[in-house]
């Protein structure tokens, strides 16, 4: 993965799932599994999982599979997982406390070290042993923690102020859950997440069972 050839972001998006499913198979003692096997379980081609896994080398062995510990091992560090990368989370409403409470974060490489919001009612509470800061502190902080990630939860009338502010202090990710798609030039790394897109699919696949 020199950069020499550019990966489909169809394919970087399969790696999280990937990484699941070969973290369950650790859990269950299994120590090799075929590209055929693991398409079973994942109900992906096992065609579609060469394909994938070979955009970054293959990992494979004709006649023995893969090595699962290995296999994961290595797409946790395309993923960047070994990175242990420092987020902060700007926006400490319901979606801010839950994702600052879900601990698996920290088993995927991401490591939650502030909290950010401007009520005044939420300033110096606690959340998951971080303490809750007024984002005029944020420029300090920022000047003495490295921070790779900003995680956005603020009222959609506040996220592009906010995200501005972000980039000015040079964050170079942001995880953005707020309604507007982001848009922040090539100095920034956007993920603009819609959970009620999501919630509309499933919708629409009930409507259609439901005609069937």
């Amino acid at each position: 993965m020199s950069g020499e050839k550019k990966i489909s972001i169809a394919v970087i998006r399969r790696l999280p799932r990937y990484f699941r499913y070969l973290s369950d198979l650790i859990k269950l003692d299994i120590k090799r599994i075929s590209s055929k096997e693991l398409s079973q379980r994942m109900d992906i081609t096992a065609s579609q999982i060469r394909q994938d896994l070979n955009c970054f080398g293959g990992f494979g062995q004709q006649g023995y599979g893969y090595n699962v510990e290995l296999l994961y091992e290595e797409v946790g560090k395309i993923l960047g997982t070994d990175k242990g990368f420092k987020c902060i989370i700007v926006g400490a409403g319901n979606m801010g406390n839950a994702i600052a409470n879900y601990e698996n974060f920290k088993n995927r490489g991401f490591e939650m070290i502030g909290i950010f919001d401007v009520d005044p009612k939420k300033i110096g509470t606690v959340i998951n042993n971080i303490k809750v800061l007024h984002l005029d502190d944020l420029d300090d902080f920022v000047k003495n923690h490295h921070v790779d990630i900003a995680i956005l939860t603020v009222p959609n009338k506040h996220v592009v102020g906010v995200a501005n502010k972000i980039k000015e202090l040079g964050i170079k990710g942001i995880w953005n859950f707020t309604p507007t798609d982001l848009k922040l030039g090539d100095e920034v790394v956007v993920e603009n997440v819609h959970l009620s897109d999501s919630l509309m699919v499933l919708g629409y696949k009930l409507k259609e069972k439901e005609s069937e």
